[in-house]
């Protein structure tokens, strides 16, 4: 792609973000199941992380000095009922606190409900495994909506929910640490229940909120121009893409894709299928990931079946040296206007994320953020990179 083609030009009104979720950022987040295990030694422990929780202010007016108008948050469960069925005063308050902030700034608010912990309390009574779970999750939901209405003007309710049921339930990589196929199905069940839950919840207080999910999306591709090969493709995109959206389409006000992940597959008569590495001449981030750019447009194109609005709700490189992320937002910018001209509603994108972040079972190795954080000075510095949001055009 010629620098010709990578001019970004974006329809008024669009948004333009960046993500967090409050462990990876906050710091102190001691009434968490993630926490519970950090402790154990079974994790990375997070600590203060980027102490967001105190410098969320300065964050925020960097953000805007970036260049963006929108900001995706997570609220901790953890710190707004911190023992079942007690809600914090001082919890609320703080996060009231955050989103008046934003709104000072003009920012348009996105707020996640779960973003992959627990309060330690539900985590102990088996989580999100348990008709409990989906219970106390709707409560939660409604307890958000009735104090914090009119403050927020996207709810997410559940972010990335079969990536949060197989790192915990099949790949026993994250909290629970369970490795079973039969929990991990009824794991998926149960958060499509809780997002339905959830989603009633919120309107019982608000009909007029609008309430999504954000959705983890690969964009997938034959290895061989083969039957086998372009079926295999079609199954994975069935059941990694679209099978948990399909049960939740008629309680969705609009859909969020998060896109990291571009994977060429190929029939394998003994495992099914093989992901396919080799040969693949695409620039990969600090992590291993491969990039393709182009892979979201058709993704949003793909969407365009439920008929909902469209938010990119996540989407980032690891990237410590800073010399990729520039080109590689442009070119995803570039091809969500694509998708926008083909007809995507798409209304939105938030950059995966503000600040440096704890990255869950990596800690803070992978360097994802506009703004570099010095973890043991906590000083911020805006990236080179970040200037990529300056150079848009509005039409």
């Amino acid at each position: 792609m010629n620098s010709r083609e990578t001019k970004i030009q974006l329809p008024k009104g669009f948004l333009l973000g960046a993500a967090s979720s409050a462990h990876q950022v906050e710091g102190e987040d001691k009434n968490s199941d993630w926490w519970m295990y950090e402790e154990m030694g079974r994790l990375p422990k997070s600590g203060l992380a980027c102490d967001h929780y105190n410098r969320f202010e300065q964050d925020f007016d960097l953000a805007k000095q970036v260049g963006l108008n929108a900001m995706r948050i997570s609220v901790e469960w953890s710190r707004i009922e911190p023992e079942e069925g007690k809600w914090s005063v001082t919890g609320l308050e703080h996060y009231k606190k955050v989103l008046k902030k934003l709104k000072d700034l003009n920012f348009a608010r996105m707020v996640t409900l779960h973003h992959f912990t627990l309060p330690r309390w539900l985590a102990e009574k088996g989580g999100m495994e348990t008709k409990e779970g989906i219970a106390a999750f709707a409560r939660f939901a409604w307890f958000l909506a009735q104090n914090l209405k009119g403050e927020v003007d996207f709810w997410i309710t559940v972010n990335e929910p079969e990536v949060y049921a197989a790192m915990g339930y099949r790949f026993g990589t994250w909290p629970p640490f369970q490795k079973s196929t039969r929990k991990f199905l009824k794991a998926i069940g149960n958060l499509i229940k809780a997002h339905k839950a959830a989603f009633h919840a919120i309107k019982q207080v608000d009909l007029e909120a609008l309430v999504g999910i954000a959705k983890n999306s690969a964009f997938l591709e034959p290895d061989r121009d083969k039957f086998l090969d372009r079926l295999i493709v079609r199954v994975g995109d069935y059941f990694g893409n679209h099978y948990f959206l399909r049960r939740i389409r008629k309680h969705l006000d609009f859909i969020g894709l998060n896109y990291y992940f571009y994977e060429r597959l190929q029939f394998d008569w003994k495992k099914g299928f093989k992901r396919v590495n080799e040969n693949i001449d695409v620039p990969r981030s600090d992590m291993g990931w491969r990039t393709n750019p182009s892979g979201i447009y058709y993704l949003l194109r793909d969407l365009r079946r439920y008929r909902k609005p469209i938010f990119v709700t996540e989407n980032g490189i690891a990237n410590a040296a800073d010399n990729m992320r520039r080109r590689f937002i442009s070119e995803h910018l570039y091809w969500v206007k694509k998708a926008i001209d083909f007809g995507a509603d798409v209304r939105g994108y938030f950059y995966w994320s503000l600040t440096d972040t704890y990255e869950w079972h990596d800690g803070f190795n992978p360097k994802f953020g506009l703004i570099e954080v010095n973890l043991e000075t906590q000083e911020r510095k805006i990236r080179e990179s970040a200037g990529v949001f300056k150079e848009i055009t509005w039409i």
